[in-house]
């Protein structure tokens, strides 16, 4: 868990952490090392959960060997279907990290949500919906071993 107390904004108790795969953890299917090596820095504090409609079929062999929870969505409803994930495992104790139109919904849903830029974008609606952006995911993940930083940028 991750327990943060953020001046004028809020307290954060956070448990889960669920992520995008395609364009917020992987380019092409493919995610680097130093990412892996982040996310096993991360399931030591946080749970997590990756939710992927796995455009590239590269998911479940990509992530062997990271402690993490798969979903892979089907169907045309994907937004709304991240959204019900967030919130079955309980919105006020997850970080949702994302950066397709597709994760708008499970962003904002999340007691924290974070928007990550990399090299397929932003969806604008994403970007609104978070309460930070990282230019990222490396950035993203650093945050969450570091939660001073979080406290710099969302205090009041």
């Amino acid at each position: 868990m991750i327990a943060i107390i953020v001046p004028g904004y809020k307290e954060l108790s956070l448990v889960h952490l669920v992520l995008d795969y395609n364009g917020t953890l992987a380019l092409d299917g493919e995610i680097f090392d130093s990412v892996r090596t982040l996310l096993n820095k991360v399931a030591e504090h946080l749970e997590l959960h990756i939710v992927t409609a796995d455009t590239f079929g590269k998911a479940k062999s990509i992530l062997v060997g990271i402690p993490c929870e798969l979903s892979i969505l089907t169907g045309d409803c994907q937004a709304e279907a991240k959204q019900q994930y967030v919130r079955n495992l309980g919105s006020g104790r997850t970080v949702a990290i994302g950066n397709g139109r597709n994760d708008r919904f499970m962003v904002k849903e999340a007691a924290l949500g974070i928007a990550v830029i990399e090299k397929e974008g932003t969806a604008v609606e994403t970007l609104l919906a978070a309460d930070i952006v990282c230019g990222n995911i490396p950035d993203a993940l650093e945050l969450l071993l570091n939660p001073k930083r979080l406290i710099a940028t969302l205090r009041s």
